[in-house]
């Protein structure tokens, strides 16, 4: 029966793609149109009940790729199928988007997206949304930064920092990975909060820009969470508050900056999964299920936590899409206020 299946929705697939590109002319209303979306319709479900009949592929851009490769095999027990991890770095994620972007919405190439796509977005680096040119999927796991500063440094609150800083403007570095990384907005945004004039080094990656605060050549940056927390146990920075809106059982002890003295203040690093504009309905909802599997999975959790990072809420596209909207909306509106450009420091 699943092979009768396999085999109707395959002959149905050219149908289908000349019945997109028809709809384009078709005026609502028309006959024509709504026998087209109904073949649409029924060509969808016929895809999701055969789905996957060949491996898919998740393709990584920037960041590691520890999240896609945990939820892999969950997937795959779920879906009856193989997914394979597929890094594709380079260009700020643009390679990798793009590759996903221009795929067929057959749900057989996914993108692990993060907030690096919506912050490039949001500065112009990113010519894609993650709305408008992808079909969210899910958000699973989120994960904080951790505001740290080299240990000579008078502050060991938050408060203590922002009056340090304004009786010493100019005088901070912060480090982060990169311009336009997710370490780099923080603080453009701590900057914007706090009213505060502190000068951004960027780094190549994140462990030279911790080293960097580490050995005092710069005195503070918005480190990733799990890399922060050995260096404040071993003393060799000093930790002044998390980025989550609340305190993060990731870094215990350390307050969030909105608790500490900045309401409102909020920047997580987070993974999510979408899929090419126009994969059917029915198979986003398939792929939402299988990775909803994994993040009721304890054992998976516990490997996530052991890396760095909290499992997201179970969630829908539609929940999804609009926590990719919001995250666009606040580093735009920051992008406007501050007059961010690329090159500044």
């Amino acid at each position: 029966m699943r092979e009768d299946l396999v085999g109707w929705a395959k002959s149905l697939a050219p149908l289908v793609r000349v019945g997109k590109a028809l709809l384009r002319f078709c005026p609502r209303g028309a006959v024509v149109r709504r026998a087209l979306l109904t073949l649409l319709f029924i060509a969808s479900a016929a895809h999701a009940q055969t789905y996957p009949t060949r491996p898919i592929r998740v393709i990584v851009g920037p960041g590691p790729d520890i999240v896609a490769r945990l939820f892999a095999p969950k997937m795959a027990a779920a879906l009856g199928g193989q997914v394979i991890v597929e890094p594709r770095p380079g260009a700020g994620g643009v390679i990798a988007a793009q590759a996903v972007a221009n795929a067929t919405a057959d749900g057989y190439m996914l993108l692990q997206a993060t907030a690096s796509y919506t912050i490039n977005s949001a500065i112009g680096t990113l010519p894609l949304d993650l709305v408008k040119d992808f079909a969210p999927i899910e958000l699973v796991s989120t994960t904080p930064f951790v505001l740290v500063v080299n240990p000579s440094v008078p502050a060991k609150t938050l408060s203590e920092l922002i009056a340090y800083a304004k009786a010493n403007p100019g005088k901070l570095n912060y480090a982060s990975s990169g311009v336009g990384t997710p370490p780099h907005l923080a603080g453009e945004l701590f900057k914007s909060m706090a009213g505060v004039d502190i000068v951004h080094v960027p780094f190549r990656e994140a462990n030279s820009a911790l080293d960097s605060v580490m050995s005092g050549s710069t005195q503070m940056m918005f480190s990733i969470a799990s890399v922060a927390q050995a260096q404040i146990a071993s003393g060799t920075v000093r930790g002044i508050a998390v980025t989550s809106a609340k305190a993060s059982s990731l870094v215990p002890g350390l307050p969030s900056l909105a608790e500490a003295g900045l309401p409102g203040f909020a920047v997580i690093g987070w993974n999510g999964f979408v899929a090419p504009k126009g994969t059917p309905a029915p198979v986003v909802a398939r792929l939402n299920a299988a990775l909803a599997a994994g993040l009721d999975d304890a054992a998976l959790r516990a490997r996530l936590a052991g890396v760095g990072y909290e499992t997201a809420a179970k969630n829908s596209p539609e929940e999804f899409s609009r926590f990719l909207e919001a995250d666009m909306a606040k580093w735009r509106d920051l992008v406007a206020k501050t007059k961010l450009k690329l090159n500044a420091k």
